[in-house]
Parts: structure tokens; C-alpha cells; sequence
């Protein structure tokens, strides 16, 4: 896949669908994935519409700098980088497809520049990291869930290290008030599909319908899975988003 230098000092390594006239959809990946690992049923099932680009963020794959850091602000971090490559790519609009943390940044980004995004499709994600979320995340350590693909294909040597590394970004979030993006959640104009799990257990059913609430054009969807629903739950997945991508 091609790689490119962007203004916020990150270099991402990406796939492009290139096509023509075709309208852009941008697929953001989750923890430890990219748009290939995460996405490739959606690959193949969206390539013949749309030209798909599909970043893979910092510090992840082949993507610099490395090693991947987590800061209390490393959801806005990603989303500033997602910006800067459809600068760098001249992608003026799009729609866009985020799965966890991807759905975080995803969210963020089209509330920084709102006029860019047309429809926005996450899953995975709320916006909102509240106490409920703190010993969730704390069984992310050890890391003894990551695979020996995982650790090599995103160049990690200390797993427990990195594990650590997002579970102290994820509590500090949550004790200054848990807001990844709530609080400008209404600067959404894009038409929004916020998807959750019934049985997600990181993220709250009812945190993704308090972000919704405060969104101009949104709607959550629940599925009769967990957290992956892309996953878990195809043929439903791909019924609402291509309903959603269809719909004026």
C-alpha cells in the first residue's frame, strides 16, 4: 500500500481504491487493526461503489511514528491525522466508516470540520467514557488476548506495555469527565449512524444515546451482538449501512 507524509508529522501507510468520479468513503480501523485486517467483507462489498481509503493510523502496521502512544488526547490526535490525509489525497468530501477507536476519531473529525463529511457510519463508539467503562478497560491487562499476529504486524515488543499505555488514557479520560466528543457532538452536520451491540460491554447502549440526542441528524441502531458487529452480525450490518449509504 502506498504511504504518505502529512502535516501533522505522522506518515500513514494506506490502500486506495482509486475510481474515478466515484464518491469516497473513508474506512478508520480499530485497536491493533487496519482497513485490510478489519474490513475486508465491507472491502469487498463497497469497492465497485465507491472509492474506498482506508488509513491506517499512527504508530499501527506500517504507519509512523512508532511505537503507538496513548495520550488523553489520542482520539483527537488520530482525528487531525485523518483530516490531513484527505488534505494531502485533495479528498474535499466524504463519507465515513469507523469502527472503535476509529469510530472515536471518526466522530471527532467530522465534528472539527463538519462541511466535509456526508454521511458518517460508527460502530463501537459513544463518545463518552463514563465510570461504567473504567473496569472494562481494566481487563485489558494483561494483554494476554493479543495475537502473536497482532504484536508482529504492528511491530510490538512489549504487549502489557501497550495495553497499560491505552488503560491510563482511557481512566484519565473518564476522571476529567469522560468527554471524547460529546461536547461537540451538535457541530455534526453529516447524516449520522451510530451502531451498537446489545452485548458490548464497553460501550453502554444508553452513553451512544445520549450522544445521538445531542446530534442535528442522527439515529442508533442496536444488534443482537457484541462489540465487532461487522463481524458478529453481517447480513444485519450490511442491510442498515447499505440502507444508510442509499438513503437521501
Amino acid at each position: 500500500m502506498p504511504k504518505i507524509a502529512i502535516d501533522t508529522g505522522a506518515t500513514l501507510d494506506y490502500l486506495d481504491g482509486a475510481a474515478g468520479d466515484k464518491p469516497v468513503i473513508i474506512l478508520v480501523h480499530g485497536m491493533l487493526g487496519s482497513a485490510r485486517v478489519h474490513f475486508p467483507r465491507i472491502i469487498d462489498w463497497l469497492k465497485d461503489d465507491f472509492r474506498l481509503v482506508g488509513p491506517t493510523l499512527r504508530g499501527y502496521g506500517e504507519s509512523d511514528p512508532k511505537p503507538r502512544r496513548f495520550s488523553p488526547h489520542f482520539y483527537h490526535h488520530d482525528a487531525d491525522d485523518l483530516l490531513a490525509l484527505m488534505d494531502a489525497l485533495n479528498i474535499q468530501q466524504a463519507h465515513l466508516l469507523g469502527y472503535s477507536d476509529g469510530g472515536e476519531a471518526g466522530l471527532i473529525a467530522a465534528a472539527k470540520e463538519p462541511q466535509r463529511f456526508q454521511k458518517v457510519v460508527v460502530w463501537g463508539a459513544v463518545g463518552y467514557f463514563g465510570p461504567q467503562m473504567r473496569p472494562v478497560a481494566q481487563r485489558m491487562f494483561p494483554a494476554t488476548w493479543m495475537t502473536e499476529e497482532d504484536k508482529q504486524r504492528n511491530h510490538i515488543t512489549n504487549p502489557d506495555a501497550f495495553a497499560l499505555s491505552w488503560i491510563q488514557a482511557v481512566h484519565k479520560i473518564i476522571d476529567s469527565g469522560g468527554d471524547v466528543s460529546l461536547s461537540m457532538a451538535h457541530r455534526i452536520k453529516a447524516s449520522l449512524l451510530l451502531m451498537l451491540g446489545k452485548e458490548d460491554r464497553l460501550n453502554p447502549i444508553e452513553y451512544g444515546q445520549r450522544y445521538i440526542d445531542h446530534v442535528p441528524d442522527g439515529r442508533l441502531v442496536t444488534f443482537e451482538c457484541g462489540h465487532a458487529i461487522h463481524d458478529e452480525a453481517w447480513e444485519a450490518f450490511q442491510q442498515v449501512v447499505g440502507d444508510f449509504l442509499q438513503s437521501s
